[in-house]
């Protein structure tokens, strides 16, 4: 059995969400304990528990211990990774995307195809816009090999949630190919989506977009921001939000392949002019440092580079508390080896192929 102390390095919800479908894909039964110790309120909460409980429902495993607050869990997975349709609704806002994150690498090595519908939050504080996902880690994972996609179903902002996606893989073939991007390139383009529900009137997609597009400019860039609108009479996708919400996305892309992004969401009392400049702000930042990823990017792709065959290698412009608690885990649990020197990462993949590696 693999023991895990979730309060090493962060002490987030990351630990368990990579580790528990980690312990799938070798096939070893985990023990998680002290399970984010270190957050203001410990144990798991709604995202987490129903992240882990889609691995289980995935490869038919055991749980033991898994309920809100729980602060130590056990799990032995199923035999297989079964691909088919699958429904989740995390009940709060918590986050869809982080949950897909969880479960589109099991998806890869499942023995069919997979559908996943989650219900939650797509845009909110402290995790990756469903934008980020759909438009900088999914073009990413494509380059590696992988075939995915994501659709917007419905907006979902906090404290209601309600907001829907659905991810649709087909499992790889054979293995996963490395990442490297170690140039950063000339920049070729700048895009965005600015989104408000229910909003209109207040003119809040546009005001953000143009705030974000001011600043952008000031330094020398054209960027092409879409400004949408998603009211009852015209959802902006499939159904209309619940409640009323906005998000910024912006992404950036260079001639060697590279994908930056940069994202916020609205709360209540934060200003669409505050949003446009500090998304604005936050990608030059980035653009600036020379970075071939985001410091969002920078961790999510970890765990695909960790299965994939080979030297992966790319350019941070920062370590964070997520980047360093997966190299750990990959590290402890799939076997990956991991390098950093200075900002750039190394990861040396286990060439990891379905039937166990």
């Amino acid at each position: 059995m693999i023991e895990v102390d979730c309060s090493q390095k962060s002490g987030s919800g990351t630990i368990v969400r990579d580790a528990v479908p980690f312990s799938v894909l070798v096939g070893k039964a985990i023990h998680l304990k002290n399970i984010r110790a270190k957050r203001d309120k410990p144990g798991l909460r709604a995202q987490h528990l129903k992240g882990i409980e889609a691995s289980s429902q995935i490869c038919q495993g055991r749980l033991e211990g898994a309920e809100i607050g729980s602060r130590e869990i056990r799990f032995k997975p199923g035999e297989l990774i079964g691909g088919g349709r699958f429904n989740w609704d995390i009940g709060t806002a918590g986050s869809t995307t982080m949950l897909a994150l969880s479960v589109i690498p099991l998806a890869l090595f499942a023995d069919s195809p997979s559908s996943y519908k989650i219900i939650g939050g797509l845009f909110q504080d402290f995790a990756p816009s469903v934008y980020h996902l759909k438009y900088v880690l999914l073009p990413i994972l494509r380059k590696m090999g992988a075939n995915l996609d994501l659709e917007i179903i419905q907006p979902g902002y906090v404290p209601q949630g309600k907001g829907q996606i659905e991810v649709k893989v087909t499992p790889l073939k054979g293995r996963l190919k490395p990442l490297t991007l170690v140039d950063h390139g000339k920049l070729t383009e700048i895009k965005g989506i600015a989104l408000s529900s229910l909003l209109k009137e207040r003119k809040v997609s546009e005001r953000m977009a143009e705030e974000c597009r001011r600043k952008l400019k000031a330094r020398g860039y054209e960027p092409g921001i879409e400004v949408l609108y998603d009211t009852k009479e015209n959802p902006a996708y499939q159904r209309p939000s619940i409640q009323a919400g906005a998000s910024l996305s912006i992404w950036a892309g260079t001639d060697t392949g590279c994908l930056i992004g940069s994202d916020m969401a609205g709360v209540p009392r934060r200003p669409a002019e505050f949003i446009g400049k500090r998304v604005a702000k936050s990608l030059i930042g980035v653009l600036e440092t020379g970075a071939t990823v985001d410091k969002h990017l920078a961790d999510q792709v970890i765990p695909f580079a960790a299965l994939a065959e080979g030297w992966s290698a790319y350019l941070i412009p920062e370590m964070t508390e997520h980047i360093e608690a997966r190299l750990w885990l990959v590290e402890e649990i799939l076997g990956a080896k991991t390098e950093v020197k200075d900002h750039l990462v190394r990861i040396k993949g286990i060439g990891y192929r379905r039937g166990r590696h």
